[in-house]
């Protein structure tokens, strides 16, 4: 496929690009944002990273959020996926909301680097998570606001790389938001108000839950049958099946339990310190799977001594729980996506529905660059999502974990040996026990 590697990148380690991220902390400060308000601007320009149906449904939600906003550039690995999100984009957009065209519309491994340099003040971050933490050190680096999506990383040395790239964004004036949208959803906003505030006492215990039936893009036998049809590398296949491949989503407890375990560091002012964790394949055993597990179960322990328990699963014909409970020495709170409540001494029911949270931290965004206001979500979603990691690198080693070794030692990197579209090592499904800790 033409114009789908860069040959740049094919010698790039994870531990160089870690490297270039520390000195950036240092260096990339002396040059402002691109804009740090637009209040004088008719538009607020949005480059899109990432052409999937969360890319192109977070692109809708920011032109939804303000009538200013103009997507002029789209950018994804895949050809097929630029072509596609901008068809759909076309049909669901008022032209004046719509700039892209063919020279703005860019594939291949390097189409982040053409996005950002396309004029514009705002990118949208929504490729795959592995891929997040060069894309948002891009993006600080040139001086651009950014929404990114959730998990922000997939292994300890990308959530280093995102927390160096939040120094850089908050000096400079950056505005970063992240997809953890309830932190933006009024229901979850006010309750969580009201447990920081004491309303349920000393938070003792908690659980949160991910558990699911079937994932609604199950496309894991469409993309193994394609494998062949098309002669797809392991690279390509790997990447477009995504989230049953380990090194580019960090598994379901990151990519989709993320939320979950946000919600509970979000109540607890803080996160974990310790985890123990355990999980496996007991569905999803075909190899169209990849190696990614299809349940996990985590306790974690908190600074004061709590303990959370967190599950997460995706099993076709199971029951639907997502959501979380908090407990303290005077009450308890019970969140989900639509609702929410306290039981106690203090007891508080919201009484009406939130607006839509996805559009909401579009609102925010915009409003924080118009006021000149920044307000910088990367450093409290990279630790939900080292929560997230810690939790399933307990379960995949069977071995209880520190947040500071992780954070401070491990050398996991999940990096592929090249970024080209051939051959790569065999996916290996990790063995509780046997898996070696790194």
């Amino acid at each position: 496929m033409k114009n789908m590697y860069d040959d740049e990148l094919s010698g790039l380690t994870r531990r160089d690009f870690i490297k270039a991220a520390s000195m950036a902390s240092l260096a990339a400060v002396v040059t402002g944002p691109t804009i740090l308000h637009a209040a004088d601007k008719e538009k607020i320009r949005v480059g899109l990273i990432g052409c999937g149906g969360r890319g192109t449904g977070a692109a809708m939600d920011c032109v939804e959020a303000s009538p200013d906003v103009v997507i002029v550039a789209l950018g994804d690995l895949f050809p097929d996926r630029v072509e596609g999100s901008l068809k759909h984009l076309k049909e669901k957009l008022a032209k004046d909301n719509l700039a892209a065209t063919p020279e703005t519309c860019f594939s291949g491994f390097d189409a982040f680097k053409k996005v950002i340099a396309a004029d514009v003040d705002v990118v949208i971050l929504g490729a795959p998570p592995f891929f997040r933490p060069q894309h948002l050190q891009a993006a600080v680096e040139a001086g651009k606001h950014v929404f990114m999506e959730k998990p922000v990383a997939v292994d300890p040395a990308g959530v280093r790389s995102v927390m160096a790239s939040a120094d850089v964004a908050t000096q400079k004036g950056l505005s970063v938001v992240a997809g953890t949208q309830r932190r933006h959803q009024a229901h979850y906003i006010e309750i969580m108000k009201r447990i920081r505030g004491g309303d349920i006492g000393e938070i003792v215990s908690g659980q949160c839950y991910w558990n699911m039936g079937a994932l609604w893009v199950e496309r894991a036998a469409q993309n193994w049958a394609d494998r062949i049809i098309h002669n797809w590398s392991d690279m390509e296949w790997q990447i477009r099946n995504w989230l049953f491949t380990v090194w580019v989503s960090g598994d379901h407890i990151c990519e989709q339990h993320v939320h979950n375990l946000d919600v509970i560091n979000w109540a607890m002012g803080t996160h974990p310190v310790k985890c123990t964790g355990m999980g496996g394949r007991a569905a999803r055993t075909d190899p169209m799977y990849g190696n990614a597990f299809d349940h996990f179960a985590v306790e974690y322990e908190y600074p004061n001594g709590a303990r959370i328990l967190s599950m997460c699963r995706q099993t076709a014909g199971a029951t639907d729980n997502v959501s979380e409970r908090v407990v303290g020495t005077k009450g308890f709170s019970y969140t989900d996506g639509a609702d929410g409540y306290i039981k106690g001494a203090k007891p508080y029911a919201p009484g009406k529905a939130s607006p839509n949270p996805y559009v909401q931290e579009h609102v925010d965004l915009i409003a924080s660059i118009k006021a000149g206001k920044p307000i910088n979500e990367a450093r409290q979603v990279a630790e939900s999502t080292l929560t997230a990691i810690m939790g399933r690198m307990s379960a995949y080693t069977g071995r209880s974990l520190s947040w500071d070794w992780v954070l401070n030692t491990s050398k996991l990197d999940l990096t592929p040996p090249h970024f080209e579209f051939k051959a790569l090592p065999p996916l290996e499904v990790a063995v509780p026990g046997k898996t070696v800790l790194a």
